[in-house]
């Protein structure tokens, strides 16, 4: 991984100050690049980007997604050389209780995300994040590979393949070098879930469910103990956002489509482990049961393959799950005690890049 790529790049990131969104726009700030982060205003459920104070670290647009003619005018105005697009609805249950608004953030933001590059000449690449849900899941023993049907059974799943479709469809339209006068712009997506991680504080999600049981000296209800997942800390699908975007941006379109970013097949775990591991980083006794009246079916399992980001990109995980929830956990622990957590994220940062430094 080329660090020194990022010094002084203009990166346009959509969806900044959510989980992911503010992780990244803090490395993006650490490695020197300019970036412009366009989302809505932090909720109480996801505070990470004020906690971290990011709005001193870059240009921060308070916007809509689907406010097609503010994100024209942010985007011509910063002229930026990457897009990295994360806005999104991310959350499975909420996508049951408002499939409209799923449909129509997770779809139709991306479409205007190309709407927006497409009359911008400064756009050399552009990388869509979806999920590993965008696959249709017919709960393999195997993992799933990029050349697999896309697909999903839930709102959110399925706004996610849909996502993938426009992606391809745009690319294949107006920037696939094909005469077109947009054939500079090398397009991708990138596919990873299950991210942990500090600071992620969304309702209905494992970890933050399970810190703020800790926290309150509750029971966790877990709606699927025994579901197999490809956990993964966060800094390592960020990490393959970033190794893609520069691969799009100085080898073009060899590198455009869609790429896994996920753990080694050997790391997916059932949720009741990660809870059990969990507890014991942060030595605190186990406590979940099983949540009754369940109102929508989960897939038991789901892998990915990430053979092609390893062969291709050189990129694959530093980091065992164990690792990873080790840091996870200590990153909570320094929550729960009042500790500064600027600075604990950016050791954590620090330490990572030493271990890929290691690793290449």
């Amino acid at each position: 991984m080329d660090l020194n790529f990022w010094n002084g790049k203009r990166v346009f990131v959509t969806g900044h100050t959510g989980f992911k969104g503010s992780w990244l726009s803090l490395w993006l700030h650490m490695l020197g690049a300019n970036v412009t982060g366009y989302s809505l205003p932090p909720t109480p459920s996801q505070p990470l980007d004020g906690t971290l104070d990011l709005g001193s670290k870059k240009n921060s647009v308070l916007g809509d997604i689907l406010d097609v003619e503010l994100l024209q005018r942010e985007i011509d105005a910063f002229s930026p050389e990457i897009v990295l697009h994360m806005a999104a609805q991310p959350l499975v249950q909420k996508s049951f209780q408002n499939p409209f608004e799923t449909f129509n953030i997770n779809v139709m933001g991306t479409v205007n995300i190309f709407e927006a590059v497409r009359r911008c000449t400064s756009v050399r690449a552009v990388v869509v994040i979806t999920t590993d849900k965008c696959y249709q899941n017919n709960e393999w023993a195997w993992p799933y590979r990029e050349n697999d049907r896309l697909g999903g059974d839930d709102p959110y799943s399925s706004s996610k393949a849909c996502a993938e479709l426009v992606t391809h469809s745009f690319y294949k339209s107006f920037f696939a070098p094909n005469g077109s006068s947009l054939g500079n712009v090398a397009i991708a997506s990138a596919r990873a879930g299950n991210v942990i991680g500090g600071g992620d504080w969304a309702e209905n999600r494992l970890l933050p469910d399970l810190i703020r049981s800790i926290e309150n000296g509750q029971t966790i209800a877990l709606r699927n103990p025994a579901a197999i997942r490809p956990w993964q800390f966060v800094l390592e699908p960020l990490r393959g956002y970033l190794m893609l975007a520069q691969q799009l941006y100085t080898q073009g379109h060899k590198f455009s489509g869609g790429w896994n970013f996920g753990p080694s097949e050997n790391d997916a775990r059932p949720v009741k482990w990660v809870v059990s591991a969990i507890c014991n980083a942060m030595g605190v006794q186990e406590n979940w049961k099983i949540e009754p009246g369940q109102f929508f079916a989960e897939k038991q399992v789901l892998r990915l393959d990430v053979s092609m980001a390893n062969f291709e990109l050189n990129w694959k995980p530093v980091l065992s799950v164990l690792e990873g929830i080790q840091l996870t956990a200590d990153w909570y622990a320094d929550h729960l005690t009042g500790k500064d957590l600027f600075e604990k994220t950016i050791e954590q940062i620090l330490h990572y890049e030493s271990l890929v430094a290691k690793s290449d």
